[in-house]
């Protein structure tokens, strides 16, 4: 009965009290609020935060202002398109903050604590790999079959501008994702156990082929590699790299002292995949024979 009352009367002495609030700004705008009430416990006579509410808070607060970094570019026209710096919650920082607005009296009105998210590739060091190609493939495809050049246009798009740094391994189905009609990829003839089938991004294996043969003439480390079960039409027999979101992919090596880039585009029905780096790059190119 007791401790009834003793709760009775501590809720009634809370809501006689003025809300302190703790007003978070981003940019100057009002983007959440917070109360000690609601965040801590008074029955200790020492306010104890409560952890789950305040993860909660505060993955909110990460969630309204987070933004991607962008990476720089090239664009269409051949000029560098510059980068974008990211941000996010410094969630060191607002912890310090919250504590001591928990453990104070009155109102508190803060900026967001931001800390900025660096992108991988920066215009100057997008500026100093595209000088020297290393390694280039084209093949060529039937522009009229709408659906596979649809899916060949977007996985090239999705490999295109890709900057691999020394020691750093590329996937295929990582960088190019999961083909979805979501993403627009449509059904179109695939090789799947020798059979030739209609399946959800048919005809980026032309793509991840294509590559293929561009970065091994580059002198890339070959990690994984796998050939069709049938012959294909666009490269020569063995020179193939199938990929599929559930089982093979394609996978290579930046062996070398310096990033690489690929630029890859479709022309017409041609596909173009090369390879660039810096002037000072040690690279070795491969000599591929039709037999290879």
């Amino acid at each position: 009965m007791k401790s009834v009352l003793l709760t009775f009367l501590l809720l009634s002495v809370s809501q006689l009290q003025p809300q302190e609030n703790l007003v978070i700004t981003y940019e100057g705008q009002p983007i959440a609020t917070a109360d000690r009430e609601s965040y801590s416990s008074p029955l200790t006579g020492v306010p104890i935060i409560n952890k789950k509410k305040y993860t909660q808070f505060i993955d909110y607060l990460d969630e309204q202002i987070y933004k991607d970094p962008v990476n720089a570019k090239i664009g269409n026209s051949g000029g560098i398109i510059q980068e974008q710096v990211g941000i996010k919650l410094n969630r060191n920082k607002f912890m310090q903050i919250f504590y001591t607005y928990l453990f104070s009296k009155g109102d508190l009105t803060i900026e967001v604590p931001v800390q900025y998210i660096y992108p991988k590739v920066d215009s100057e060091l997008l500026s100093s790999i595209r000088t020297t190609k290393i390694g280039q493939y084209v093949t060529y495809f039937n522009s009229n079959n709408e659906a596979r050049s649809t899916n060949i246009s977007l996985s090239t798009s999705a490999i295109n501008n890709y900057v691999i740094l020394p020691n750093e391994t590329f996937s295929f189905n990582k960088v190019v994702g999961k083909r979805t009609t979501a993403k627009g990829y449509l059904a179109a003839p695939e090789i799947v156990k020798g059979e030739l089938i209609e399946g959800i991004g048919g005809g980026i294996c032309q793509v991840s082929s294509t590559l293929f043969n561009a970065v091994d003439r580059a002198g890339v480390e070959i990690i994984k590699r796998y050939s069709h079960s049938k012959r294909v039409p666009y490269v020569p027999p063995g020179r193939d790299a199938t990929v599929s979101w559930y089982g093979p992919d394609f996978t290579f090596k930046n062996s070398y002292n310096q990033p690489i880039l690929i630029r890859a585009k479709t022309i017409g029905g041609s596909l173009i995949i090369s390879v660039y780096s810096s002037e000072d790059i040690n690279y070795k190119p491969r000599k591929i024979s039709i037999n290879n």
